[in-house]
């Protein structure tokens, strides 16, 4: 078997190693979440607040970061390459995960979670490099086992994380994602090949076009956007006040408080990777719009219940269906962008996108402890089903013209 892997050309080794990678990238993020609120308890006196407070900070820090750094490494990566910034997001990660494991601290937690995002990058560069070095009539598919791959580790990772957190304490994985990222800055190291002479070695000259002003509907555009940016950011409010909230429910009975708040934050990825796919062609039959607008519809639905459920596996249940709603939105809103921008603005009007999305996972964790603190845990679902709710409205205004469209 290794013969022949060692036999495929080069482009389609990169395709599986970075698959892995993507896969050991989310399942090492993933691993932290269901108990990152009970570590961040951990490491000092706190009250209920400064808990909701600090755990929410720690959660944003990262995606703040990696916001901020993510056009600086993007522009190195057209001058020197995507592979370099494979082995400094893979290094740099094992590096920060390993050292978070000795917070001693909130402070430290905080501060390394900053410079985690600061080393961030290994999803966006090996998607980069695979639609750069794989022939064009297998970039549509490759990219899809690339993206595949982020999305089962990201699975995977909570249930992991909250199974090792019950048997050997919350600090353990971070020294085992550490070790992974290491074994992943070696793998890539040596079996990661790059075309070079694709790269850009030239600033473009001259003043560039308006990439709002080049589209027929820069209203919708902008609020495809904004529509990412709550989609992701009611996905995340719960993240801080996930396992505080499980064990509400639990108490008092606790049992495997880690292992049932790695499920609850499992759930939502259970069923968007399974119907991604499904609704992804569903959206090219009926037209993504109509897509988008079920995906708000089913959001609102299942998470204003949230705040009354008295059972956690009513609980996860209502999570499986919030992932219905990532499932049918978000390939929904990137089909709508492809479709209706100039090819020439596509990848400009894919980063914009993607700032917004990150902008969600800052925002989302801050509202939902801000919201948690002022009105408890319940709150935070009735908040986040109210922010959908008027995502529906403002959509189903902006997308008027894609409906009389498809109407014609």
């Amino acid at each position: 078997m290794l013969n022949k892997f060692y036999r495929l050309p080069k482009w389609r080794k990169n395709i599986y190693i970075l698959w892995f990678g993507t896969f050991m990238i989310g399942m090492g993020s993933g691993e932290v979440l269901p108990f990152l609120s009970l570590f961040t308890e951990s490491l000092g006196n706190f009250t209920k607040a400064q808990v909701n407070l600090y755990s929410g900070i720690a959660f944003s820090a990262t995606f703040l970061m990696t916001a901020i750094v993510s056009p600086i490494w993007g522009r190195l990566a057209d001058r020197i390459g995507r592979k370099p910034m494979l082995l400094r997001a893979a290094l740099g990660m094992s590096i920060v995960y390993t050292l978070t494991g000795f917070s001693s601290n909130v402070w430290q937690l905080i501060g390394l979670r900053f410079l985690m995002g600061f080393f961030n990058g290994y999803v966006s560069n090996a998607n980069a490099l695979v639609a750069k070095d794989t022939p064009k009539v297998f970039s549509g598919q490759a990219l899809g086992i690339v993206v595949t791959g982020y999305t089962s580790g990201a699975l995977v990772g909570p249930l992991l994380g909250g199974f090792l957190a019950d048997l050997f304490g919350y600090r353990m994985p971070f020294f085992i994602t550490g070790a992974i990222f290491f074994l992943l800055t070696f793998l890539t190291a040596i079996g990661v090949h790059e075309d070079k002479s694709t790269l850009v070695t030239e600033k473009p000259k001259g003043k560039q076009p308006s990439v709002l002003k080049s589209v027929k509907f820069p209203v919708m555009i902008v609020g495809l956007f904004v529509t990412s940016m709550v989609v992701n950011l009611v996905t995340n409010s719960i993240n801080p006040i996930l396992s505080q909230f499980v064990r509400q429910l639990m108490s008092p009975h606790l049992g495997q408080l880690s292992m049932m708040a790695g499920l609850v934050a499992a759930a939502p990825g259970i069923t968007a990777i399974i119907f991604a796919p499904k609704f992804g062609r569903l959206g090219d039959r009926i037209g993504s719009e109509k897509l988008v607008i079920g995906g708000f519809i089913v959001g609102v639905l299942s998470m204003i219940p949230m705040a009354f459920v008295t059972n956690v596996w009513l609980l996860v249940v209502l999570r499986l269906f919030v992932g219905l709603t990532t499932a049918a939105m978000n390939p929904a809103i990137q089909a709508i962008l492809a479709h209706e921008t100039p090819q020439e603005f596509t990848s400009r009007i894919f980063s914009y996108n993607q700032s917004f999305l990150t902008m969600g996972n800052v925002f989302g964790p801050l509202l939902g402890s801000f919201v948690a603190n002022l009105v408890g845990y319940r709150g935070v679902f009735i908040v986040s089903g109210g922010l959908v709710l008027l995502n529906l409205v403002s959509f189903f205004t902006i997308s008027k013209p894609l409906r009389l469209k498809h109407a014609a």
